[in-house]
């Protein structure tokens, strides 16, 4: 059977729906912005620089905003859901940093898992009321190695290790994701939660990575790296196509690293539902938001 080879073409007629994208300045974010505001749907670019942002949106076609959102302060992701009114369709997490020097958040967390799952946990907590299609939190094929220390989190008691931070991150995207599928689920809910990965992907993501490190990096991966507009694809067949809640779509080509989007399997870690529920209390402590729906327990 010849391998399925959906592209950005085959996207849906999307008018009149609305998307907010995070981290759409740039990358794949930039990318499934411009794709899905083509395909007719209104899009908010949610960011952290809006210049970056205005610059981004003037290079699309269709209706485009850009909003703030810097994912790194609570106060900024309850700012921008407090704003927000109307229905909103669909929501795509996709907002990321990869592998960088220890740091914390505003409010304290270890940046990588404050940035990737924390800031959206929150945020998408506080859209639910307003989704009315799906949530699609983007994460990586690298959450297969990652665990969770739901004891240290934020690294506090362990030697941080930058891809290791990484990886836990993205891990607790794809738990994020099955345990608000199964709440949504349990409540009754028409809307889904799915996640995608994009492979390898030649982005910024670790464009912090220089010198000889970051030569070496480039010329490892260039044999699996695939370009944006093919990164973004998973990204895109995630929020349009008719899947199952649950899913979790990455790349059908070389190791899942590039390629065209299919369906896939997350790891034994990310299927366990008690890891999943425990994470999704730890995020909901430090966070101080919870899913506004009955969580089924």
């Amino acid at each position: 059977m010849a391998k399925q080879t959906w592209t950005a073409r085959q996207l849906p007629d999307l008018t009149g729906r609305v998307v907010v994208v995070t981290g759409a300045s740039n990358g794949i974010g930039a990318i499934a912005a411009g794709e899905l505001s083509r395909a007719g749907a209104r899009v908010v670019l949610a960011v952290r620089d809006t210049t970056k942002g205005e610059a981004a949106a003037a290079k699309m076609t269709g209706k485009t905003e850009v909003r703030p959102l810097d994912l790194t302060n609570l106060v900024s992701v309850r700012e921008f859901a407090s704003a927000w009114s109307g229905d909103l369709d669909i929501l795509i997490n996709n907002a990321g940093i990869m592998a960088v020097p220890e740091g914390r958040t505003t409010d304290g967390f270890e940046l990588q898992i404050g940035t990737n799952h924390l800031g959206h946990f929150a945020l998408t907590n506080l859209l639910l009321p307003f989704v009315t299609d799906r949530v699609v939190t983007v994460t990586s094929d690298l959450h297969k190695i990652g665990k969770i220390d739901l004891d240290d989190l934020n690294w506090d008691k362990r030697k941080y290790k930058p891809l290791g931070a990484y990886c836990q991150s993205k891990l607790a995207n794809v738990l994020f994701s099955a345990e608000l599928q199964r709440r949504l689920a349990a409540s009754g809910s028409t809307v889904g939660a799915v996640t995608a990965h994009p492979g390898v992907a030649k982005t910024n993501l670790i464009s912090h990575v220089g010198g000889l490190q970051g030569a070496l990096n480039r010329l490892l991966l260039a044999p699996i790296t695939q370009d944006g507009e093919h990164g973004a694809l998973p990204t895109l067949y995630a929020a349009t196509q008719d899947i199952p809640g649950g899913s979790y779509v990455g790349p059908n080509g070389l190791i899942h690293t590039k390629g065209y989007p299919e369906i896939a399997k997350t790891s034994k870690a990310a299927r366990n539902p008690d890891l999943a529920r425990e994470l999704w209390e730890a995020s909901a402590r430090l966070t101080d938001t919870d899913c506004p729906i009955s969580s089924g327990v």
